[in-house]
């Protein structure tokens, strides 16, 4: 797994800011690698962010992008950090519409299977293929078999509806 902290190696010394006697050009250099790390944090918390909602989509909104500066700006260490933060909570909450999304697909899948091996115990039941987490505007549904001759004879069967209206 990817190390959350990276280290900065420099002629033999390793900076990461554990040293009390670091000097100005140490602390530069310190302040650096932390910045460059946070950089990458992010980068790699924005990857994930991407790829969540490129897989979810439409049914996984995309992150509205929030902009609290006006021009272009060098961030500091504290504005780095809250953006980093901001990510990793988001990526929290995508993660969990991801999952509940996925669960929600299984669960249709499951009934789909259901309805399929026992139409006569799902009559009636309409199924959208949006819900199978496939494109279109088809529905799966119980329907008797020859009208009404059908539902008082018990003959149920499952039909996949052209499409659209």
């Amino acid at each position: 797994m990817f190390q959350e902290q990276q280290l900065v190696e420099r002629g033999g010394r390793t900076w990461g800011g554990e040293d009390a006697g670091l000097g100005a050009d140490d602390t530069q250099l310190a302040a650096r690698a932390a910045r460059e790390s946070l950089r990458v944090q992010i980068a790699r918390i924005e990857r994930e962010l991407a790829a969540i909602v490129a897989d979810g989509f439409p049914y996984i909104p995309v992150p509205a992008a929030v902009s609290s500066q006006q021009a272009p700006a060098l961030l500091d260490m504290e504005q780095l950090e809250r953006s980093r933060d901001r990510l990793a909570a988001r990526l929290q909450e995508l993660r969990a519409l991801a999952s509940a999304r996925a669960e929600h697909e299984r669960s249709a899948h499951e009934l789909l299977e259901r309805m399929k091996l026992e139409p006569g115990r799902h009559r009636f039941v309409r199924l959208p293929v949006s819900d199978l987490g496939q494109g279109g505007c088809g529905v799966w549904e119980v329907r008797p078999r020859l009208g009404l001759i059908g539902m008082l004879a018990d003959w149920w069967q499952v039909k996949l509806s052209s499409g659209c209206p």
